[in-house]
């Protein structure tokens, strides 16, 4: 969210700044910052999962720092092009980057990336997870993993599954699935999330898996089947529903997950406050409602264990685009 800045404050703020660099020891140990305005990218257009995530945490921020957190969305190829500007910019913890699991999608999908995710990016810590849902249209008669499994395996293909298109969460997840499983399901790509749900609810498409959100309303309502949750553990949002994992795919597991990270070089100090930050908004109360409102679960980390969450997540989806034709 903006805040606007009085050209006052501006020219104190100017003042804060060189005080900053003229006490470069206070500077990197993070105490002095921020002594501006903060830019946070987010890879993708407003309205979205990541850009709602950054909003609130952003917001946080600010609130606590008494600097603006302005939100800069700059959406295209999947999230490389707000990934390549945030990675290229100074390491100075003015800029941030809102990343998600596209992070590890598109470092698999794409060849010649402008960047390297592990040693253009330093880690801040993860901010959120998002479970997806396992759905079928209610013309196809399974309720469950197993009977799922089983139709696919008598009639290789002839079940169709929707994705938002190539490369995006659905269609990667899915054909974890089908890795996993050793099924043969036909990929019907569409663009965007929204057609490919529109068009499983008309039923020209039979089965999808989806962020939560979206697709537990119709659920509720009958107009769709939900067979399994896709995270390591049954939902609070829908804890009658069983996970993939438990329901005979053992090693199952896909959460769209969001997190913060800054251009490599960041002074330790400056990532350790930013990553303070992040830690107390989780906390909050109303960052709780909000999140749970939207299916999302608190995922709080050292800069430590998101880096090594990103590294997995990397070498986790490289097996599953080798297995669909690999980077292009």
């Amino acid at each position: 969210m903006r805040v606007v800045i009085s050209t006052g404050l501006c020219v104190a703020l100017a003042g804060v700044v060189l005080d900053a660099t003229a006490q470069p020891a206070s500077a990197s140990s993070g105490q002095a910052y921020p002594a501006k305005p903060v830019r946070f990218v987010v890879p993708f257009a407003p309205g979205g999962g990541t850009d709602i995530v950054a909003r609130v945490i952003g917001q946080k921020l600010s609130d606590a720092w008494g600097q603006a957190v302005v939100i800069d969305n700059r959406p295209g190829a999947g999230s490389t092009v707000g990934t390549a500007l945030a990675a290229k910019s100074p390491a100075d913890g003015y800029t941030l980057l809102m990343s998600s699991i596209s992070l590890a999608f598109d470092t698999t999908i794409y060849k010649d990336l402008p960047y390297d995710p592990v040693r253009d990016l330093a880690p801040v810590a993860r901010v959120a997870s998002q479970p997806n849902l396992l759905v079928v249209h209610p013309a196809l008669p399974v309720k469950s993993v197993s009977e799922l499994l089983a139709q696919a395996r008598a009639k290789p293909g002839a079940i169709n599954y929707a994705s938002g298109g190539s490369g995006s969460g659905p269609h990667l997840a899915t054909e974890l699935l089908k890795m996993l499983a050793g099924i043969h399901l036909t990929h019907v790509p569409y663009k965007g999330t929204g057609p490919a749900l529109n068009d499983l609810l008309g039923g020209q498409v039979q089965l999808m898996i989806a962020v939560m959100a979206p697709v537990l309303p119709h659920v509720v309502s009958g107009k769709l089947r939900g067979v399994a949750v896709t995270g390591a553990a049954r939902s609070p949002t829908a804890p009658d529903i069983p996970t993939i994992a438990e329901s005979g795919v053992a090693e199952y597991e896909f959460n769209t997950w969001y997190g913060i990270q800054v251009p490599a070089g960041t002074p330790r100090g400056v990532v350790a406050r930013i990553n303070e930050g992040v830690l107390r908004a989780l906390q909050a109360a109303d960052v709780r409602t909000r999140f749970a409102a939207g299916g999302l679960e608190p995922l709080p980390s050292t800069p430590e264990q998101f880096g090594a969450m990103v590294r997995s997540e990397i070498t986790k989806w490289t097996k599953v685009a080798a297995r669909i034709g690999g980077a292009k």
